[in-house]
């Protein structure tokens, strides 16, 4: 570990960074999103798919903070140095715009949470709770003004103090794991019998009266495939942040500490990830689950050891929301700053103020946060949504990394990595490259347009920088791309007036 510089991030700090980025909203709405959509099996193989994905994509972080020790502001400039300043650009606003997306469904659950006990807050997106709201955005936008350091040590004590009830959470199910209910809810089917002991437990009896709940809940079994398939873009969710340490690279005291953080960050939340999602269901009924309010952690713990549980959680969710929205708006704003720093986008977004915060950067994404904010009025799921969108947002840039890392791979190009390492490194990227093409097809086709939505007039933001220039704005390749996107945003706004996609 390296030791602390002045005005600089060390291994603990960073890996604080990674750790408050991932976890945030999306831990605590582990049980219910699972069981409405799969069983302890398909739960088992998500689960092992992301994990192994996700570890693909933390390894090509770490190999290319090695490798391209040149390149700060990892999610920006690995695109536009393996595909050029349009794809770059994209890398950057779609990263960017799936963050502000995502401080926004923070934001709805924190609500949703304290609608719990103030009815007014409803389910995060009445018009009390995005009020309220905003007060909370513009108190974290002016706290961020004030300095970098200042809010990463907030985020370190933050990440630390959320991690306390997620421990006692996973102990308390530890200890009150029931094994024949974990097997009555491991097919998916919670009205299956798996063993002949099961049909004569107490907890069978429970079944008839928790399957109606699961029809309300919107409890749709498939195939194991659609199973799984259906909790792919959660489990992208959870893991965003996996790269807070490569978009810090340039604060770091030593940029060996990158790739032990963005490891170390991810081991850690995937244990916990998948221990909070599978002790469940051998606590309560897959029905049941599938009919808990979230956050759902708090109606677990609540069915075990009483009201205190449900409040005990809810506290710890909202130390932990509070925790993740300061680190993701560190995380948008430094993309903003870099890519506008290297031209690819419009010069005022490289303003920085007297304690060196790109301040226009940060403005710019409190801004869009709001309207943002303002939308969830409109939307009956608004949380969903906003999860769901993120993760297509990002997965573009976590591809074009890959690919990037793939390219460098197959081109037999070294840097400080001896050549004995190119097949091990092709073999990684392959796989990450794999798993967000598998990612992108899993989420479906009307997220990628919903994104077209964003993407096309964002833009605008590109067009101004190449003209601040004065260098022609796209390339064959990317006039091409531009001019699909464009064609995708059309379809979903179709879509969106017909009715044949909703929000």
């Amino acid at each position: 570990m390296s030791a602390p510089t002045e005005g600089k991030l060390n291994a603990v700090a960073l890996t604080a960074l990674v750790v408050g980025s991932m976890i945030g909203a999306g831990i605590f709405s582990l049980p219910a999103t699972f069981a409405r959509s799969t069983g302890g099996l398909g739960a088992i193989i998500a689960w092992t798919i992301a994990g192994v994905g996700m570890l693909m994509l933390a390894f090509v972080f770490q190999n290319l903070a090695r490798r391209k020790p040149e390149l700060d502001s990892g999610i920006y400039a690995y695109a536009r140095a393996g595909f050029g300043n349009y794809l770059g650009f994209a890398s950057a606003f779609g990263f960017w715009a799936g963050t502000c997306i995502g401080n926004v469904s923070y934001f709805i659950l924190l609500k949703s949470t304290l609608g719990s006990f103030i009815p007014v807050f409803g389910d995060g997106n009445t018009l009390a709770a995005i009020a309220a709201s905003s007060v909370l955005l513009w108190g974290f936008h002016f706290l961020v003004l004030r300095g970098v350091q200042q809010a990463t040590v907030i985020n370190t004590i933050a990440t630390i103090a959320k991690m306390i009830p997620i421990v006692v959470f996973v102990v308390v199910l530890v200890a009150a794991f029931d094994r024949n209910l974990f097997m009555l809810n491991f097919w998916g089917d919670a009205l299956t019998v798996t063993s002949p002991d099961l049909a004569h437990s107490d907890d069978y009896g429970r079944v008839g009266h928790a399957a109606a709940e699961a029809a309300q809940a919107g409890n749709a079994d498939g195939s194991l495939f659609e199973q799984v398939r259906a909790t792919m873009l959660v489990t992208v969710f959870v893991f965003l942040g996996i790269e807070g340490a490569s978009v810090y690279s340039r604060y770091a005291a030593n940029r060996k500490d990158v790739g032990v953080a963005t490891i170390l960050g991810f081991l850690g939340v995937l244990c916990l990830l998948m221990l909070i999602t599978l002790l469940s269901y051998g606590v309560m009924l897959r029905p049941e689950l599938a009919g808990l309010r979230q956050p759902s952690m708090a109606g677990v713990l609540e069915a075990i050891v009483g009201r205190w549980g449900a409040i005990f959680i809810s506290v710890g969710l909202l130390v932990s929301v509070l925790g993740a929205y300061l680190s993701w708006t560190l995380l948008a704003a430094e993309v903003l700053f870099s890519a506008a720093h290297d031209k690819a986008m419009p010069q005022f977004l490289s303003r920085e103020n007297a304690h060196k915060v790109p301040a226009a950067a940060l403005w710019l994404t409190t801004l869009l946060v709001q309207f943002f904010l303002v939308l969830t009025f409109f939307t009956e799921y608004a949380f969903t949504l906003a999860l769901e969108l993120t993760s297509s947002l990002t997965l573009v840039p976590y591809l074009l990394v890959a690919a990037y890392a793939l390219k460098l791979a197959r081109a037999r190009e070294t840097n400080v990595l001896a050549r004995g390492n190119r097949a091990k490194d092709l073999v990684i990227a392959v796989l990450a490259t794999a798993y967000a093409l598998l990612m992108l097809y899993a989420g479906g086709l009307k997220y990628l347009l919903l994104s077209a939505v964003i993407y096309a007039p964002g833009t605008l933001l590109y067009i101004q920088a190449r003209r601040e220039q004065a260098l022609p704005v796209f390339n064959g390749a990317e006039r091409f791309i531009f001019v699909a996107t464009v064609a995708g945003a059309i379809v979903a706004l179709h879509g969106l007036v017909s009715g044949w996609i909703t929000l």
